[in-house]
């Protein structure tokens, strides 16, 4: 199957993460708003110096036109729990002189573009739009008050409901995809089949009022996303603080999740468990894609668990792709025939290490060119910041 993809969509990716730098006033551009992470002035540049690397540098062989800028914007940063960076603000280039180098970049890729191979081109967009995510999730640790107002965001209506739990029964479900069946990262190939047992699985995420529950009974921890203000719980939005909606999918650490499910006796989804669900369909075939929910930059806050009915998976559980990606208990890891790419031996290889966790689905700032079944998202079992919630499931019981 060839891989296609426009400048027109490249263009679009550009203005959902040129959106994002214009939330903040200038000076604000050198804040670091997560500490394991750079300073926003980073991200202006690594865009586009990941386009000019992967398509003009490697693809056309292009020579650098500013080096110091190529070897300061290429690498981000995932450094061990306990180690920060310890750059400073004057340590970091004029906003100008970013712009002008994005500026130039932008003009070279844009000329060359329809000349450059298809899965390059598919990589760097894809790309782009991981990092409008993660970048959205990192602007959403600044205080309000650092972020331009954009108007409120409406907060769909509460409705009562009660857990299900959905009964899947013992079958196949196929992880990753073949070469030659489509794009895909290094850690998607190769394709492989793994037999599933009988499970039963919540219909809906976890919700906060579950896990306000769970908090109370055992006195846990309050998720990231939460501040009390005067005595009530909130949850803390991009621009605002809401009185915690009960019925609002919970964003946590694989960790808590982990904690949650023993509470209840339960256990997260395997990454096997999560396609089985998502994907297979009681006639026994798998459905090739699942529908897109609260994802593609639709919100940016979380909905009920309960909204989007017609999304449900094949089965009828509900929200598997959107509201938050949803945690697993598989360690990220190779699927068999694992290959590092040659242009980007790093994606992948770095984090089998037996402390990221495969995540699965979409969240509201999850861009549709990401929502292929195959695509396998990961993160540190403690990280706090990303838009990811879980469900619970039981073994053995049709």
């Amino acid at each position: 199957m060839a891989t296609s993809v426009s400048l027109e969509s490249l263009n679009e990716a550009r203005k959902q993460t040129d959106s994002l730098f214009a939330l903040l006033p200038p000076e604000n551009l050198y804040a670091r708003p997560i500490d394991v992470r750079h300073r926003v002035i980073f991200y202006m540049g690594h865009l586009e110096n990941f386009d000019w690397l992967q398509l003009e540098r490697k693809v056309a062989g292009q020579e650098s036109f500013h080096a110091a800028f190529d070897q300061l914007f290429e690498a981000g940063i995932d450094p061990p729990l306990g180690q920060l960076p310890r750059d400073a603000p004057q340590d970091w280039p004029e906003v100008s002189a970013v712009r002008e180098y994005v500026g130039r970049i932008r003009e070279k890729v844009d000329a060359d573009w329809e000349s450059l191979p298809a899965e390059r081109r598919q990589m760097v967009l894809e790309h782009r739009h991981m990092h409008a995510e993660t970048f959205s999730y990192m602007l959403h640790n600044l205080p309000h008050e650092a972020k331009l107002a954009i108007p409120r965001e409406a907060t769909p209506p509460s409705s009562a409901y009660e857990q299900e739990w959905i009964s899947i029964p013992a079958g196949r479900a196929t992880l990753g995809l073949d070469h030659g069946n489509g794009f895909g990262w290094d850690n998607e190939f190769s394709s492989t089949a793994v037999d599933v047992p009988t499970f039963r699985i919540q219909k809906y995420k976890v919700s906060n009022g579950d896990f306000l529950e769970f908090m109370t009974a055992t006195g846990a921890a309050a998720p990231h996303f939460w501040r009390q203000v005067r005595g009530a719980w909130h949850f803390r939005g991009m621009f605002e603080m809401i009185p915690l909606p009960l019925d609002w999918p919970v964003w946590v650490t694989q960790a808590q999740a982990s904690a949650y499910a023993a509470f209840r006796g339960a256990h997260l989804p395997t990454e096997a468990q999560y396609h089985r669900a998502a994907f297979g369909r009681p006639d026994g075939a798998e459905a090739a894609a699942l529908a897109g929910g609260n994802s593609d930059y639709r919100r940016w806050n979380p909905e009920p668990v309960t909204a989007r009915p017609e999304t449900a998976s094949p089965f009828g559980v509900a929200q598997l792709n959107g509201n938050g990606w949803e945690w697993t208990q598989t360690p990220f890891a190779p699927l068999p025939g694992f290959q590092p790419a040659g242009y980007y031996p790093a994606y992948s290889a770095n984090f089998f290490d037996n402390q990221h966790y495969v995540i699965k689905g979409a969240s509201p700032r999850t861009a549709a060119a990401l929502h292929r079944r195959s695509l396998r998202n990961w993160f540190r079992g403690e990280y706090p910041y990303l838009y990811a919630g879980f469900r619970l499931v039981e073994n053995g019981r049709a």
